[in-house]
Formats: C-alpha cells, sequence, structure tokens
C-alpha cells in the first residue's frame, strides 16, 4: 500500500553543497561532505559541475526539473537607470551605459543627479559559493567577449582565456564596492540607499522581497530590476536527484513523486507569492509580477546560453585575477584591557584565522595600539609578508591605555594619503572598544574621516570586532556605522562565522 514520504530539507548556499557532494564521491573525509537526495540549488550551473567535477554521473541533467524561475537581475534605484536613460535617450541599459558612468570626469552629477558621487558602487557575491554572482561573473565574460567581437552563441575556453576579455571584466568589477559571501547580506546592504550601493546583482525575487518592504532598512525609494542588455541568465531552482550509494532506489523514486508535488498548480501558487515565477504554465503569472514591484512581466529579453562546465571552472577559475583586489590594514587592540578573559589572545587567532583565507594579490599591513600607534607590518601584498605578518601577530603583548579613536584618524589618514583607485580600501578593526586615550582625539573625529572618504572611487570600510562584555558597542556602532558596515562578535563560538564574513568583502 501507500507509504508517506518525509522530506527534511537543510539550507545552505548552492556552491557549498555542491562542494560538499563532491567531496562526499571523492574526499569522503572533508570537513564539508553532503549527502543529500536531492539537491535544490538555484540554478543548473552546479548540476553540471558536480558531474564535471567528480567525473561522474551523479545527475541526469534531462530529468532535474525546473521548479521556480527566477532571471539575475541588476537592482538598480529607479532615479539612477532613469538618469542613465535620460541622458543617452535610450531604454536598453547594460555594463556598456553603466562602466560610462563609471569614466565620465564627475561620474553621477554628469548624469543630473544632484551632489552625485563621481564613481558607481556595485556589489555582488562569490562565484565559488553563490548562484547569483557565478551566473552574474559568467555574464560579464560575454558581456566582454561580445564587445571584442565575439558573436557565438555559447561562450568558449577561447574567450574566457583571452586576455583582452578578461580585462574587459576587470574593468567591470572595478564598479564594486566590496563583495559579500551570501546574497542575504547584500538584500541588506542595498536597502539602505543609493549612498550605499547604486545597484547590485539579484535573483528578481530578491528584488521583489526588498521593494515589498521586508528587509530591516526601509528603501528610501524604489528599486527597479534592470535586465542588461548583453544579456543574463534564469534560475530554475531545479530538482536534483542524486545518484550516489548513499540514495535508494526507493529514496529515488520518494524523489520524483516529491517534485512532481512542488510542481502542483497550489503548490506553484505559493511559490510565485514568494516573488518566483512559476515552473509549471498552467499558473498565470500575476502579483507579485507588478510595476510596483520593480520588475516586468516579460523579463529578460536576452537569455544566455549556459556553457560547457569546463568554461564554467574556467570562469571560477579566472575570479582571483579578475576581482578587485583589497589593501586591507589589520588594526588590533593591545591596550590593558584586552588582557582581561583572554581577549587578546583571541583577537590573535581570529587575525591568524582571517589570514587563511587572504587572497595572494591582496596588500595587507599590520598596526597595533594602546598608547601609540605602530605600524609592525608595513602593507605589501600578503604573498611577500605572510610569514611576518603571522609571527608579529603571535608574538603581540597588552600595553597600557587605548588610542582608539587617534588609531582609526592615523591609519584611514593614511589609507586616503595613499588612495589606489583599483582596489578595495579596509581597516580590520579588533578591539574592546573602549577608548582611554589623551591626545584629545574624539569619537567624532574617527567618525568624520570614515565618512570624509565616501565621495571617493574607494571610500574606506572599516569592519570593527568586538571583543568581551564590556565592549563600548556604541562607540564601535558609530564607526561602524560611518562606513556602512557592522559590527561583528569576536566571541570565539562563533568567530569562523565571522571570519568568513568579513573575508567574503575582499
Amino acid at each position: 500500500g501507500e507509504r508517506p514520504i518525509f522530506v527534511t530539507g537543510t539550507s545552505g548556499s548552492s556552491g557549498t553543497v555542491a562542494q560538499g557532494i563532491i567531496n562526499a564521491l571523492i574526499a569522503p573525509n572533508n570537513t564539508n561532505v553532503a549527502r543529500p537526495v536531492i539537491f535544490a540549488p538555484s540554478v543548473s550551473h552546479w548540476l553540471a559541475l558536480v558531474n564535471y567535477e567528480s567525473g561522474r554521473q551523479v545527475f541526469d541533467l534531462t530529468q532535474a526539473r525546473p521548479t521556480a524561475l527566477a532571471p539575475v537581475v541588476m537592482a538598480i534605484w529607479e532615479s539612477r537607470l532613469q538618469a542613465i536613460q535620460d541622458t543617452v535617450g535610450y531604454d536598453e541599459i547594460g555594463w556598456e551605459e553603466l562602466l560610462d558612468v563609471l569614466n565620465s570626469p564627475n561620474g553621477w552629477q554628469d548624469y543630473g543627479i544632484p551632489n552625485g558621487r563621481r564613481t558607481v558602487y556595485y556589489g555582488h557575491t562569490d562565484p565559488f559559493i553563490s548562484s547569483t554572482a557565478l551566473s552574474t561573473l559568467i555574464a560579464e565574460f560575454y558581456a566582454s567577449a561580445r564587445a571584442n567581437g565575439f558573436t557565438g552563441r555559447r561562450l568558449t575556453l577561447e574567450q574566457v582565456n583571452d586576455p583582452v576579455v578578461q580585462d574587459g571584466v576587470r574593468r567591470i568589477e572595478q564598479l564594486i564596492r566590496h563583495y559579500s559571501q551570501r546574497t542575504t547580506e547584500f538584500k541588506e546592504y542595498i536597502a539602505q540607499g543609493p549612498d550605499y550601493l547604486d545597484f547590485v546583482a539579484l535573483e528578481e525575487n530578491d528584488l521583489i522581497y526588498i521593494n515589498q518592504g521586508l528587509t530591516e532598512y526601509r528603501p528610501p525609494e524604489q528599486l527597479v530590476a534592470l535586465y542588461p542588455k548583453e544579456g543574463t541568465f534564469w534560475h530554475e531552482h531545479p530538482f536534483g536527484i542524486v545518484n550516489a550509494d548513499w540514495v535508494t532506489p526507493e529514496q529515488q523514486e520518494a524523489a520524483r513523486i516529491f517534485t512532481d508535488f512542488v510542481l502542483t498548480v497550489d503548490v506553484q501558487q505559493r511559490v510565485m507569492e514568494s516573488g518566483f515565477r512559476p515552473a509549471n504554465p498552467d499558473v498565470q503569472l500575476g502579483y507579485p509580477f507588478v510595476p510596483e514591484n520593480g520588475v516586468t512581466v516579460e523579463g529578460p529579453s536576452n537569455v544566455l546560453d549556459v556553457p560547457d562546465p569546463e568554461v564554467i571552472v574556467a570562469v571560477q577559475q579566472s575570479w582571483a585575477f579578475v576581482k578587485k583586489q583589497a589593501d586591507i590594514w589589520l588594526l588590533i587592540d593591545i591596550s590593558g584591557s584586552m588582557e582581561a578573559d583572554g581577549k587578546l589572545d583571541q583577537a590573535k587567532q581570529a587575525a591568524l584565522a582571517f589570514l587563511d583565507n587572504m587572497e595572494s594579490t591582496n596588500r595587507i599591513g599590520l598596526a597595533v595600539f594602546s598608547t601609540d600607534i605602530q605600524i609592525l607590518v608595513p602593507m605589501d601584498t600578503f604573498e611577500s609578508n605572510e610569514a611576518e605578518l603571522r609571527q608579529t601577530i603571535q608574538s603581540l603583548q597588552t600595553d597600557e591605555i587605548t588610542e582608539l579613536y587617534a588609531a582609526i584618524v592615523e591609519i584611514v589618514g593614511l589609507m586616503n594619503q595613499a588612495e589606489d583607485d583599483d582596489r578595495i580600501r579596509a581597516v580590520v578593526l579588533l578591539s574592546d572598544g573602549a577608548d582611554t586615550g589623551e591626545r584629545g582625539v574624539t569619537l567624532n573625529d574617527a567618525v568624520n574621516i570614515i565618512t570624509a572618504s565616501r565621495d571617493s572611487l574607494n571610500p574606506v570600510i572599516v569592519i570593527p570586532v568586538a571583543y568581551g562584555g564590556d565592549a563600548d558597542i556604541r562607540a564601535l556602532n558609530s564607526i561602524a556605522r560611518a562606513s556602512n558596515t557592522r559590527v561583528q562578535s569576536g566571541d570565539p563560538a562563533n568567530i569562523q562565522a565571522v571570519l568568513q564574513i568579513i573575508s567574503s568583502y575582499f
């Protein structure tokens, strides 16, 4: 007779789960191992990559049925998109026009935006983890290849490995203010308004979510979906049924039945209410696909072909040298108050762990503060100074009073003097936030020097990590707000998660 099917869902980023499945097949002792019956990434790229990277037919791609549709869009402020359209005199906008804003002598002011910035602020996530970022990076390669004469339907290794095409992608990436690990963070970042980001790569459903007022911040104006004229991808949220030794034939049959259930009209109606386009054609498209939510019923007019898996892998491998590089100061509080409760030891461990995720081409320096502010390791490429950084961090000891505000003023000032227009600029601050300095430098001084860099091509981002139950969260919050970041907790119990968030900025 019939038996019930019990389904347990586990959340995770598409790239992380995909790698977990690959590891389960070829490196089962790895710390990241996933053994699902159904893998439901945002886009089928990941199913093809699992097959390719594992050398096995883990997924029958012809049977991985779409369950919810969402194109990747550029979520852009309506005033910004309108300004571009009014200036160029046509409606079809893409990467070409966004780069023109960046290259315009006065930036947004040349496009009629009062008090507009000189630069464009863009954000996207990590293409090894995020489906949206992977699709966006592939689309950037398509756009650059087309701008350089490529007319084929599908991107190939020849284009991805072409230095001229790579340079075009690098120019697009220069629009980046900073990166982030997950789309979840960028939904909150963009909702803060055009002062923070002009546009961000999102799935269409995330844009609807923001316009419905469901983020922590209430957007100051409407975000609209820019479907880039150069093309974008549909994310079909396929249900890939796993073919591996941990999945029984009975489980595979149950997975097929569950997929049928998800595609029923009633369930697809709920899918649509969540901002996804229904995969079942019997469900008529309706609310929330209305202009008030910043989207069009038609969606994108130019849909890109998914490249072969080896091409997608090559795009991912190119990430390290096409992404925007960073200049980072590690600024560590070694004042007497950091000795209590092992706070300095925790900060040292966190700093060393932070270095584990550092790109070799990023530049990084180490400064500490107590009574004095000292640069212990001058900024250089991480490849050059990693050993010195690690050795110096391990040997840090506490000193006397805390010149927190003076340290921020000095280090941010140093970054402003040595501005490089092609790099993210950041200060990772590890402190308990209690300023006891005697130099007369105030919290207001620290905030002012951070906010003064906002209109530069690459504003300085300060990311405070707070240590101890007595941390001065008020002061650290003020510092974070000045550069639109958030105070992170240095609690050893969650420090790895925090470091992942911080590392993903770069």
